[in-house]
């Protein structure tokens, strides 16, 4: 009997703990998630069923000290070979459940990655920030990015670079001062512990010394969350707006450096390019599985609708886009796992690529969920089925990180060596 399982991973890139992520991730999601999923849509404000599920995965379980060196608590996936295979299989789990989960998850790590991951780990912030992630409640840190009047420019690095972050930094003594508003940051909406803030010292400068990533913790003075905001799908990750009124942080809560902090964020975006990935690689498989259970049993002309040619071939499509995306998403973690191969996490070319990866699988798993609901009629856009509710979350993953225009600019920049784009 074919499963989910039976799709394409090239196994010699595979973490030596990928078994034991994949069954414990595959444990939590078939016990906790997906009896429950269906009401998520109606707990997005107040997470009552979604909280729980976090608790265990995070805090219980301990997925949320993946990072941190062993020494201060965590399990060292940090300094790994294999950080990037392992964020994917676990994150390709959690999205299997629910993509929303997956996305509030795979976040809490991002702007870690800023002090946490080899060769940048700033010991002094992850001595003081791991206490903060060692506790069975779930912990939720926020990458405190976008802005209102400029959405993704602040990840548009190689032609803004900076100039359009209105969040300034200024240092006051041995204390930052900063100041801003920003919208929209997964893990806002009164979730987040720490925000990982993109700031700018130098308003309208393009210089990269001038880019600064400074972390605040939610409860410093100044710093004011709003409620979240109701979205289409993904009601299990928060969005909202964060405010900074003169909030003062000490001097070395800045995560790299002068030009350090703008080199580092691109690898930020290279991971979250892999994230995005695998959330459309997990959501795609429980599709399969949904879509093969109701080929099996809904009949047509007299036999199995798989059985009838018309069908099978968008069956078919289907399984070799699945396929072809689980591929992209192994491959793509293995360029992250292996720079001594494929160059820096944080080169234009390596955050090109990924850009094309993820645009290729958004723009496919929604044309094929398309394809798919129509393919089952009335049970295709029925919430009794969930296939609607991944084509609804899909589509957020599709317009994230400044959506395919962004990665189509970026793509050609480097491929065809742009100059004005």
């Amino acid at each position: 009997m074919r499963t989910i399982d039976d799709f394409t991973r090239p196994l010699e890139y595979l973490t030596p703990l990928d078994r034991y992520l994949g069954e414990i991730g595959r444990r939590w999601a078939d016990t906790e998630v997906i009896p429950v999923r269906r009401d998520f849509d109606e707990d997005w404000e107040h997470h009552n069923l979604i909280e729980p599920c976090f608790r265990s995965l995070q805090g219980e379980i301990g997925f949320q000290r993946m990072l941190f060196p062993e020494d201060l608590g965590g399990w060292g996936l940090g300094h790994s070979g294999y950080m990037g295979a392992g964020a994917a299989r676990l994150f390709e789990e959690v999205a299997r459940a629910d993509s929303g989960m997956a996305v509030a998850f795979g976040v809490l790590f991002w702007p870690l990655v800023m002090i946490c991951v080899e060769p940048h780990v700033n010991r002094r912030l992850c001595e003081q920030f791991a206490p903060m992630f060692m506790q069975e409640r779930p912990v939720f840190a926020a990458n405190a990015m976008t802005e209102p009047q400029g959405g993704a420019d602040i990840e548009n690095m190689e032609i803004v670079g900076g100039s359009t972050i209105q969040t300034t930094a200024v240092l006051e003594g041995d204390e930052w001062v900063i100041n801003g508003h920003k919208l929209w940051p997964t893990n806002s909406g009164g979730v987040a512990d720490l925000f990982g803030v993109v700031c700018t010292t130098n308003p309208g400068s393009k210089d990269p010394n001038d880019l600064a990533f400074i972390f605040v913790p939610a409860d410093t003075p100044g710093c004011t969350q709003g409620g979240p905001y109701e979205k289409a799908g993904m009601a299990a990750d928060k969005n909202s707006d964060i405010w900074f009124d003169n909030v003062r942080v000490p001097s070395w809560y800045r995560a790299c450096g002068p030009g350090l902090d703008a080199m580092y964020f691109k690898e930020v975006i290279s991971l979250g390019n892999l994230g995005s990935i695998s959330f459309v690689s997990g959501s795609l498989m429980n599709v399969f599985e949904i879509l093969k259970d109701f080929a099996e049993e809904t009949t047509f002309r007299g036999k199995p609708l798989k059985e009838n040619d018309d069908a099978a071939g968008v069956l078919a499509d289907f399984a070799r886009d699945v396929d072809i995306i689980r591929v992209l998403t192994y491959q793509y973690a293995r360029m992250l796992d292996r720079p001594d191969l494929y160059g820096d996490r944080w080169s234009d070319e390596i955050v090109a690529k990924g850009r094309a990866y993820k645009y290729f699988a958004c723009d496919k798993a929604v044309e094929d969920l398309k394809r798919v609901m129509n393919l089952m009629g009335a049970h295709g856009s029925d919430r009794a089925h969930d296939v609607e509710k991944h084509w609804r979350d899909l589509k957020i993953v599709q317009l994230w990180m400044g959506g395919k225009q962004l990665c189509q600019m970026e793509v050609a920049r480097w491929f065809y060596e742009c100059e004005t784009l």
